[in-house]
């Protein structure tokens, strides 16, 4: 049975639920306020990393040791500002609990690669679908080490992914630096996991994607939904700032912005903005052949159509603080250490900086699945900082949803009622 289906939200998760629902035959509005696929989108400024190998959470075993560290630390790679501690004192209890046992991150890696093991594969498909095969790239993920042992001092992590399937080999420092050779000589040691994929232009991406939404039938409509109208147990339509839009069912995959809506769903989630941000250096400074993480910065490199961006970082505090660009100076100072070419004096007025806010939850997973208001109303949201990868598996289960297929068989650790209770 076929119906008429509002998306609110045009990133990733949005766009290509968008073009799921299509394909079953429904009709789809989406409703969404900015450009897809602009500066303002969480999906514009990701590091454009399609891996598999993401299936290590932020909250890992022994972190409730670091955190008042992280609260003095203004140049970790976590910071967290002190001013909104109290408020974020929920999500941090539970974020901590999350990772408290080494069995709770196996529990977490294990559904994550549900989403993620097949991510190249499925963005392939998704590019080619939209006439952009251009975008996606498949040519591995390379982890770079100044030596083998801060390798092995990851051991758990790396353990996680080989239980999870990722597939890597060991790069010797001769083979790594003839793979990518702008990079810093101080690297004697790296991995490659080979599936894996980067895009080239994530905003273009998701931009592409809505467009060929609408080119098969989609509506866009640039508004802001606040609400709902539900009687009787059913949605009647999405309340927005230009009037109702009529509807049988609804997708609720507007980013950081979620919970609010979530709430009028009859819905209490633990959702807070993980502030990224990313550094691109333009091409005729560097440009870089492949995608690298370095293990002693943890920022994601990617080559780009624009130039070398350096993503990364993690900033909890409020979506109304302004963005603190010292943290992008952080990455600018990494990516100095990384890449040789960017040792020497830059003109750094030409080096574009960027912030966004991704919506994460404290245990390092998604909210998918219907709402406690309506099960006409579905949830797909809170994917932190594997969105863009887990884009086009989560419209899957979304779809599936929606027409009333078998779906994941982790639909129950995705529910939003989770959150009810402290401690998962």
């Amino acid at each position: 049975m076929t119906s008429h289906v509002v998306v609110i939200g045009a990133g990733i998760v949005g766009a290509a639920t968008a073009l799921e629902l299509l394909k079953d035959g429904h009709e789809v509005t989406i409703v969404e306020p900015e450009q897809p696929g602009g500066r303002q989108a969480a999906s514009y400024g990701n590091s454009g990393w399609l891996s598999p190998a993401s299936v290590i959470p932020m909250s890992m075993p022994g972190l409730w040791k670091k955190v008042p560290g992280l609260v003095a630390d203004p140049n970790g790679p976590l910071v967290i500002r002190w001013r909104h501690i109290l408020r974020l004192a929920p999500w941090l209890i539970r974020f901590v609990s999350a990772g408290a046992t080494v069995a709770k991150v196996e529990r977490t890696a294990k559904i994550l690669s549900s989403l993620l093991h097949d991510a190249p594969t499925r963005h392939e498909t998704l590019a080619k679908d939209i006439d952009r095969p251009d975008l996606v790239v498949r040519k591995g993920l390379i982890y770079a080490y100044p030596d083998k042992a801060s390798f092995e001092a990851e051991a758990l992590a790396w353990r996680l992914r080989r239980d999870n399937g990722v597939a890597y080999r060991e790069l010797s420092s001769d083979e790594l630096h003839q793979l990518e050779p702008a990079l810093a000589q101080r690297y004697s040691f790296a991995v490659i996991a080979q599936e894996g994929a980067h895009c080239i232009d994530p905003g273009g991406y998701v931009g592409s994607i809505v467009k060929a939404a609408v080119d098969r039938g989609a509506k866009h409509i640039k508004a802001k939904a606040g609400g709902f109208e539900i009687s009787s147990g059913r949605l009647r339509g999405v309340k927005t700032n230009n009037g109702t839009i009529a509807c049988d069912r609804a997708v609720i995959a507007t980013g950081i912005h979620s919970k609010t809506l979530a709430a009028a769903a009859g819905d209490k989630v633990s959702l807070e903005s993980e502030r990224g941000y990313h550094v691109v250096f333009p091409r005729d400074i560097i440009t870089g052949a492949m995608p690298v993480m370095p293990g002693d910065g943890k920022m994601g490199n990617n080559p780009t159509l624009a130039g070398l961006r350096v993503a990364g970082q993690v900033e909890l505090a409020s979506t109304e603080t302004a963005p603190d660009k010292s943290r992008a100076d952080i990455l600018l100072r990494h990516a100095k250490r990384a890449y040789s070419a960017l040792a020497t004096p830059l003109d750094e007025s030409r080096i574009d900086w960027w912030m966004g806010h991704r919506p994460s939850t404290p245990d390092g997973l998604p909210v998918i699945g219907p709402a406690s208001a309506t099960s006409d109303i579905i949830y797909a949201f809170g994917h932190g900082h594997v969105g863009l990868a887990t884009g086009p598996a989560s419209a899957r289960i979304v779809a599936d949803l929606i027409s009333g297929r078998p779906t994941s068989e982790h639909i129950a650790a995705f529910a939003a009622s989770r959150f009810k209770r402290i401690f998962g």
